[in-house]
């Protein structure tokens, strides 16, 4: 069968890639054309568009690239009618993805996602158009089916978090050798910065983050690099920092920190499978958090402790992330009781976000209806 896959983030290349390859496993036939990144194209296909050329953070950002968004939105419709596919695959990505939703839907094409919109945190009306432009939708957090079935009558498929594979299986990481090939302190514990994935985003994070070295000195600080971001990018905030940057390693780094600063989003959570104690921090344009912090009401912005409903591990955003409040909250994690606490916590989570399987499950399901059509 014929497979046209949508991501627009670095996590969705992570979780669609997992995925074409339990789609693979059963469909050895499969044919995918698709939008992405490195993970998907190491799998096999053909990539569209890059998801690095796709993302913009924020209310401000989107307003100031509409012009190309539109533009990708038509040709991603030529694009589709071109190739004919027999079931296309949103994940995640739901600005875009949406507006392709309902475009593929009138067109006949079946529409199935991976990975639901975040319709809890904001953008709650979006259902509307869920339960008349998706076929079917296959959701990875446990909290999710009850949001959709319970609250919105809309029946979805709960198939467990990708991440807990795709963690489970990675290659367990000799550390004395890993410090060598990067040139790390042999002795030094390490401490992860992981600052996102996108332009403002790293810029921002690590204004603030690059002010620990020098307040933690018997700890070395690793900058987790994105995939998407070229070292050239790194090089001003690295210069006289004494940090380091290590590319395209993040789970080798985390399977080696004593702890973690991380931005929101998707990584909170892998930080918390790989069991390393974390310091969720956002800071966005102010613009932007101005309207959010107006039509997102929810608790909690990390994963970790929206699965958990509870604060598992602190988040410091937008002015309480400040050189005081982070050299305290660091401090924190780095010895004594929250950090037994916090291990004992992600025990709890990983059971709570379901067993191993997520992508194979998924792939059955989407397999099983396009043949059931």
């Amino acid at each position: 069968m014929k497979y046209y896959i949508i991501a627009g983030e670095a996590s969705g290349d992570l979780h669609a890639s997992n995925l074409m390859k339990a789609l693979k496993e059963q469909d050895p036939n499969a044919v995918f054309r698709f939008w992405g990144g490195d993970l998907m194209q190491a799998v096999g296909g053909t990539l569209v568009r890059h998801y690095k050329d796709l993302a913009f953070m924020g209310f401000a950002e989107v307003l100031m690239n509409i012009r190309t968004i539109f533009k990708n939105i038509a040709f991603c419709k030529k694009d589709i009618a071109s190739f004919a596919p027999d079931v296309i695959i949103f994940v995640d990505y739901p600005g875009f993805n949406m507006r392709i939703a309902k475009w593929a839907k009138a067109a006949g094409y079946p529409t199935h996602y991976y990975i639901s919109p975040q319709l809890w945190a904001w953008k709650e009306n979006r259902i509307k158009a869920i339960k008349k432009d998706i076929d079917q939708m296959y959701v990875i957090l446990p909290f999710e089916k009850d949001f959709y079935e319970k609250k919105h009558q809309y029946p979805v498929h709960f198939v467990g978090h990708p991440l807990i594979d795709a963690i489970a299986q990675y290659p367990k990481v000799n550390e004395s050798e890993f410090r060598q090939i990067h040139n790390l302190d042999p002795e030094k514990p390490i401490i992860a910065l992981l600052p996102g994935s996108r332009k403002q985003e790293i810029r921002k994070m690590l204004s603030v983050m690059l002010e620990m070295p020098l307040l933690f000195p018997d700890y070395q600080f690793v900058i987790a690099g994105a995939p998407g971001q070229d070292a050239e990018f790194y090089h001003p905030f690295i210069k006289n920092s004494g940090t380091s940057l290590i590319r395209n390693k993040t789970y080798n780094l985390l399977s080696v920190a004593t702890a973690a600063l991380v931005t929101s989003g998707t990584a909170t959570l892998e930080t918390a499978l790989f069991k390393v104690p974390e310091i969720v921090c956002y800071k966005g344009n102010w613009f932007s958090y101005q309207i959010a912090k107006r039509i997102i009401t929810l608790k909690f912005i990390s994963l970790v402790n929206l699965v958990m409903d509870k604060e598992v591990v602190t988040e410091l955003i937008q002015g309480e992330l400040n050189r005081h409040r982070l050299r305290e909250e660091l401090a924190k994690i780095l010895d004594g009781k929250k950090r037994q606490q916090i291990f004992s916590d992600y025990h709890d989570l990983e059971k709570k976000l379901g067993g191993r399987g997520a992508s194979r499950q998924a792939a059955r399901l989407i397999i099983s209806a396009i043949q059931n059509t």
